[in-house]
């Protein structure tokens, strides 16, 4: 297994010559290389599998930390606001890092093909959890990133990896969180479908009785089942992507942080800004001066 890793991360050297985020020709893969820590780096992620090949991450999900090094793999199963920081890298090791978005269509389709179902209980998991690759994961995905070498073989080959690496993890000790994800009418799945509206309309006022008929629960029930799945209550969850979205659009356009607050659905400027400072260290401004000379110095 220890071979496997090591040939991995020399594989992903190759092909990743410099950091950043790498986009390949097989549309659900992405390459991840850093040759030095970094600080917390705040994204709304979208379901996937994430294996580290090489370092070692610390993420966040609400007051929650997860920490994985070499092997270990991260399942996203729904739509998370979280914060992810490398923390062990150098420029002779650098942290690698394998992504897979995850459908979860496909994850149904291999459900079925398998015969695997959830277990009958009423135990809501969490959408994000950390575990140790087995070799037959790590195989796979090897296999995945090596048909990058022979990109005649990706149209056939890439969705037959995929779906190998995704009846691995749903045979896992922990696959019962994509499992009940992927079942039409579980509580998680209903929980996706919250969670997407409020993506969708982060902006308007949250209004919680809408949000428990999108469910089919009490508001009580979907406070309850939101908590087990996100770690945080609808509101906190709408807050986060209002932040991370008022933090993207103050770093990429010409605008103030007044216009922003009412843009991302704040009444109050104010507000705005001690939420901001709260949850990001610094007010508005500051901090998004802050992370242009930040990244300007890492040359992204």
């Amino acid at each position: 297994m220890e071979q496997t890793r090591e040939k991995l991360a020399r594989i992903i050297t190759q092909i990743c010559t410099h950091d950043g985020f790498h986009v390949t020709a097989i549309p659900s893969l992405r390459l991840i290389r850093r040759s030095q820590v970094t600080e917390p780096i705040y994204t709304l992620h979208e379901p996937a599998l994430c294996i580290v090949v090489q370092g070692k991450k610390v993420s966040m999900l609400a007051d929650e930390s997860y920490l994985y090094g070499p092997s270990d793999y991260l399942v996203v199963s729904v739509d998370l606001p979280i914060s992810g920081e490398v923390i062990e890298a150098s420029p002779e090791m650098p942290y690698l890092y394998i992504r897979m978005e995850i459908d979860p269509h496909q994850v149904l389709d291999v459900m079925k093909e398998s015969n695997l179902t959830p277990r009958k209980t009423e135990n809501t998991r969490r959408g994000l959890y950390v575990s140790q690759a087995s070799h037959s994961l790590l195989d796979a995905a090897m296999r995945l990133v090596n048909l990058l070498d022979t990109p005649g073989d990706i149209p056939v080959l890439a969705p037959l990896i995929t779906r190998e690496i995704l009846y691995r993890i749903l045979n896992s000790d922990q696959g019962e969180s994509l499992k009940q994800i992927a079942m039409t009418g579980s509580h998680s799945y209903r929980i996706a479908q919250v969670i997407h509206k409020i993506k969708q309309d982060y902006a308007q006022p949250l209004r919680v009785e809408e949000l428990a008929t999108l469910a089919h629960m009490s508001p009580s029930s979907l406070h309850r089942y939101f908590k087990d799945v996100t770690a945080m209550s609808p509101l906190q969850y709408q807050k986060q992507v209002r932040l991370q979205e008022a933090r993207r659009i103050l770093l990429t356009e010409a605008t103030d942080a007044a216009e922003v607050a009412f843009r991302v659905g704040y009444d109050s400027p104010s507000q705005f800004s001690r939420e901001y400072a709260r949850m990001f260290g610094l007010p508005p401004i500051s901090d998004i001066k802050r992370l242009r000379k930040s990244l300007l110095a890492s040359g992204s």
